[in-house]
Parts: C-alpha cells; sequence; structure tokens
C-alpha cells in the first residue's frame, strides 16, 4: 500500500462538512460507492464481532417517509445515497460461534483451536449483559464504523451528513427491523453538496489542538 500524504489526508477532512442541502441530480458512481460499502465492512469493531446492519436505503418512496422521521432534514430524499447503521441487540454466545465459523472460514483452523478465544468473547458479553451495559457498548461499536465511512467518503471527494436528529423507532418499522434482533442508532446521507449550501463555504470552528489534544 502507498500512504497518502499527510497533507492530502488533512485537506479532506478540512474539505468535509456536514452537508446540509444535497444535489439530487448528482449521483456517487458504481465503483466509488462499492468502495464506501467495503469500508463499512471493513470497520472495526470490539473482538471483530461486527454487532451491526447497514441498510442502504435506494427506494425513493422509502426515502421520502424519512424524511419527516429525520425532523424535517430532506437529506434522506435528496441525496445520493442514504446509509442507516443499526445495531444488533441482546448480542450472545449464539452470534460469538457465528463470528467464530467465519473465522474458521477465512483464516483456516477449526473452531475447537479458538474455544479460548470463544470464551474470552463469551464471558466479556455476559457481564457486560449483567452490569446493564451490553447494547450501550455495541451500540458505540457502531459509531466507529460512521466515523470511517464519512472519513473515507471524504478522502474520495465524496460529501456526508451525519444524522442523529432522527426517530429510532420509527425508522425501525418503515425499514422493517422490527424483529429482526437490529435497531436504529443513526443515519447517514452521502453524496455531492448543492451549489446553493451556504455551508459549504464556511470556515471551520474547532478549538485550538492544544486545547483538546493532551500530551502525557
Amino acid at each position: 500500500m502507498n500512504p497518502l500524504p499527510p497533507q492530502t489526508v488533512l485537506d479532506a477532512l478540512h474539505w468535509r462538512y456536514a452537508t446540509k442541502k444535497f444535489d439530487s441530480t448528482r449521483i456517487i458512481p458504481p465503483a466509488t460507492w462499492s468502495a464506501l460499502e467495503q469500508s463499512l465492512v471493513l470497520s472495526p469493531s470490539s473482538f471483530g464481532l461486527q454487532p451491526w446492519k447497514f441498510v442502504v436505503v435506494t427506494d425513493a418512496e422509502v426515502r421520502r417517509r424519512l424524511v419527516p422521521l429525520s425532523w424535517g432534514q430532506s437529506q434522506p430524499a435528496d441525496c445520493s445515497h442514504f446509509v442507516v447503521f443499526t445495531v444488533r441487540l441482546g448480542l450472545n454466545a449464539e452470534d460469538v460461534d457465528r463470528f467464530i465459523q467465519r473465522v474458521v472460514v477465512v483464516r483456516g483452523g477449526t473452531a475447537d483451536a479458538l474455544s479460548g478465544y470463544r470464551n474470552v468473547m463469551v464471558g466479556s458479553l455476559e457481564k457486560a449483559r449483567a452490569a446493564g451495559f451490553l447494547d450501550a457498548w455495541q451500540t458505540h461499536q457502531v459509531y466507529i464504523a460512521l466515523g470511517q465511512f464519512m472519513a473515507s467518503a471524504a478522502l474520495m471527494g465524496v460529501d456526508t451528513c451525519p444524522m442523529e436528529g432522527i426517530e429510532p423507532g420509527h425508522y425501525d418499522e418503515v425499514l422493517g427491523l422490527q424483529g429482526t434482533g437490529f435497531t436504529t442508532v443513526v443515519a447517514c446521507a452521502a453524496g455531492y453538496r448543492a451549489a446553493g449550501d451556504k455551508y459549504a463555504h464556511l470556515k471551520k470552528v474547532r478549538f485550538e489542538a492544544d486545547e483538546v489534544i493532551r500530551r502525557v
């Protein structure tokens, strides 16, 4: 792999902003979108358990129905691609076993050889469940995927807008998630900024590095 020059990465991050108005006539090219989907697939997670499903909403009518469930924001309907990030609730030993089987398929070996690793994962999940923060722990993993998706998009010149201003329960109804074990956490619109989006030209307002970074 040839690493990107530091300035290239910084330029992309300075260019990125939470796009308020998308150009609905511009569609992300298939190859670019395929790479963005792979950025989701390749997202890191605790133990590698991947407690999520990324729902790519392409149906125009469904996207229109999501607008009033997004505090009236138009991004779900206007963007090129709309992704809803969902979390797997109540992660358990069966989920761990499914992951172990995937490890065997990808890397070879046997599930028996991974029994110690399996038991560590199951034990961690059960401790979190007993302490009452299992679902919160897994929900945090979803935001790692969101960050990777947005950074990857910026590096490819694709605009994004992360959206927490949504009604997760109603999203679940529209997307048919009820009873699946998954529930909506956050969404992200992706596409290209409209020429008239005034926010595109505003300078970023950030505290100085010394105020937010502590070196020890």
